[in-house]
């Protein structure tokens, strides 16, 4: 126990102030815990608090963010697929009218040839009814000249019905 008294001397410390200090320590403790460390960790608490909400927030937008992204990969394939789909109904229907503007363009030729065929028959018949008509008036005038006379009506009847008749065999 000397030791200790020794020690205690040594060090300036004595009974009365050390239980004075101890009190004092004991007061300013309770004191800034009470109105100093109390706020300071509840403000912490309420700091970690908002902290871990603020992860979990952030957990909840990774996922909603991870969704989303799925449903736009998905919208887009969609969409891509519509666009397929639509572009080969397009191709579909273009190469329809296409048919279509090709058969028509057949038929407007195959009616041009039908029209120019009768318009040539029209003006082969017509052509050779004139040179029929001049034959005939040809054979006549020539049946005049070389008989040395005036033919009658009737003979030029006969001798362009004779005539007409071996243009056409």
């Amino acid at each position: 126990m000397d030791a200790i008294k020794t020690l205690l001397d040594t060090f300036g410390v004595t009974w009365p102030k050390f239980i004075a200090q101890v009190i004092l320590f004991l007061v300013v403790w309770w004191i800034l815990s009470k109105y100093a460390f109390g706020p300071i960790l509840e403000m912490l608490n309420e700091r970690r608090r908002r902290i871990e909400e603020g992860q979990l927030n952030a957990e909840k937008i990774k996922k909603q963010l991870a969704e989303a992204e799925l449903r736009y990969q998905e919208v887009l394939r969609k969409a891509n697929e519509e666009a397929t789909k639509l572009i080969e109904e397009a191709r579909a229907a273009s190469d329809a009218h296409t048919q279509k503007q090709i058969q028509q363009a057949i038929k407007d030729a195959e009616g041009v040839i039908v029209k120019a065929r009768e318009t040539i028959s029209q003006d082969r018949n017509k052509m050779v009814a004139e040179v029929r008509k001049e034959m005939v008036e040809l054979v006549v005038n020539t049946t005049a000249k070389v008989v040395g006379k005036v033919i009658t009506p009737e003979d030029q009847k006969r001798l362009s019905e004779e005539t007409a008749r071996q243009l056409a065999a």
